[in-house]
């Protein structure tokens, strides 16, 4: 996984997905055509309606970028329109530096800005966060942002909704997009397997999604949003990809099986599932590590 990028760098002419030497995760790397995600509507009592299903398809709708990564707007199943929206990306794009092993950052202040995409991929405009909510490298690779606007604010003013983060563990097969707002590109593959163990230098991750090789992120992707083409639900966030062929060293993620043994990949992207976070956050977008269900490392 790359450490974050540094700004835009406006003079980096990118080739297909090769890889960036020397720039951060990718969400692509670190721990990188769609038709457009139906927009999720405002409904009753001021809860979120969910996205329409199987034929939405998708596009940047939702997508955010950052100044070093990708991220997304999401919602948890029972947020509501009137909560505080969420800005999810990766742990090692916080703006702090990257958590080391075993370290979880909570309820920390944060002036970070969010370049919020239309669904063709254009700027509509700059989100403001007020708080880290969560962050962590630990067993996942996520960072969550509590922005100063809710999600009926954010709607009336752009005509955005967000991306729902699935309740459901993804399945092996799912035809995916990942969507990296930083580079304005979606990648499409498929859900090829899940790694018990995904080793990267330090950090070690649980059950993550690999990617089939049509998903071949690049840094700066990192922290995009992985949604499931069929239903439009967020199921993943991407954050590393195995660069050139060594073994669980930085950039260069390997898989530990039950057993102990050790695969390596190249060439082959990852992503952390995001079903666990739903059962972490109550009522008003409030997170509570306590919460029946709740599996995030706790601080």
């Amino acid at each position: 996984m790359r450490k974050p990028l540094i700004g835009m760098l406006a003079t980096v002419l990118v080739a297909g997905a090769t890889t960036l030497a020397g720039l951060a995760p990718a969400q692509a790397a670190p721990l990188a055509n769609a038709a457009p995600l139906a927009n999720v509507a405002t409904g009753a009592k001021g809860a979120i309606a969910a996205p329409a299903p199987a034929d939405a398809a998708v596009d940047f709708t939702g997508s955010v970028a950052l100044d070093n990564c990708s991220g997304s707007l999401v919602r948890m199943p029972g947020s509501a329109g009137s909560d505080p929206a969420l800005v999810l990306s990766n742990g090692h794009c916080l703006e702090s530096g990257m958590p080391g092993p075993g370290q979880v950052v909570t309820d920390q202040p944060s002036s970070r800005t969010f370049t919020l995409l239309d669904g063709s991929g254009a700027d509509l405009g700059t989100l403001n966060a007020v708080k880290v909510v969560y962050g962590a490298m630990t067993d996942t690779d996520v960072s969550i942002y509590q922005l100063d606007s809710s999600y009926d604010t954010i709607q009336a003013q752009y005509g955005i909704a967000p991306l729902t983060v699935s309740a459901d563990h993804p399945a092996q097969g799912a035809d995916i997009r990942v969507v990296s707002g930083y580079w304005k590109r979606i990648y499409s593959c498929s859900v090829d397997g899940f790694a018990y163990q995904l080793r990267e230098a330090d950090w070690t991750f649980k059950d993550s999604v690999r990617y089939t090789s049509g998903c071949n992120v690049i840094g700066g992707t990192s922290g995009s949003p992985v949604v499931d083409a069929n239903s439009g639900l967020l199921v993943a966030v991407n954050n590393t990809i195995n660069e050139n062929g060594q073994s669980c060293t930085l950039n260069n993620p390997c898989e530990v099986d039950q057993g102990g043994a050790v695969t390596v990949h190249q060439g082959i992207g990852y992503a952390q599932e995001t079903y666990i976070i739903p059962p972490c956050f109550g009522a008003g977008n409030v997170l509570d590590l306590t919460l029946p269900g709740c599996a995030l490392p706790r601080p």
